[in-house]
């Protein structure tokens, strides 16, 4: 790991593993992912799950094992915040244009949200309050332990 708490790639995900991070709360760590609640976020009930395992970008870069465990644990994230949150539907958004590594938003959508019946916007989300992004983080990490 890199001085700046990168991996030796330069991947930030790929190096330190701490429970708060710049972006975010740790809130569970599966077999090959680790979860967190971002403090900035359009809506509540958003979590990014990350990938764990050797540096990779793409999910088709997984072996099929891999990729099995991967997507079993995005799942698992998504009931905690369907079941926490109750929103309407969930979004899935397997991206990696600023981060390049892989992971996956999980978003939780309201009829009455900030991207009405289209997707979230793009741009920089809004900071959620302190006792609010932490409260729910904490009871996401409730229904996943």
């Amino acid at each position: 790991m890199r001085a700046d708490g990168a991996g030796d790639d330069g991947c930030r995900w790929c190096g330190d593993r701490r429970d708060e991070t710049e972006f975010g709360l740790r809130v569970w760590s599966g077999r090959v992912t680790d979860t967190y609640v971002p403090r900035r976020s359009f809506v509540r009930g958003y979590a990014i799950v990350v990938w764990r395992g050797r540096h990779v970008v793409e999910p088709i870069d997984l072996s099929p094992v891999e990729s099995d465990l991967y997507h079993r644990e995005v799942l698992t994230v998504a009931r905690a915040i369907r079941d926490c949150f109750r929103p309407a539907k969930l979004n899935y958004l397997t991206l990696g244009d600023r981060r390049s590594h892989l992971h996956t938003h999980v978003a939780a959508r309201y009829p009455d949200d900030v991207g009405g019946s289209g997707p979230l916007p793009a741009g920089e989300p809004p900071v959620l309050a302190e006792e609010t992004w932490r409260a729910d983080a904490a009871a996401v990490k409730i229904l996943l332990s």
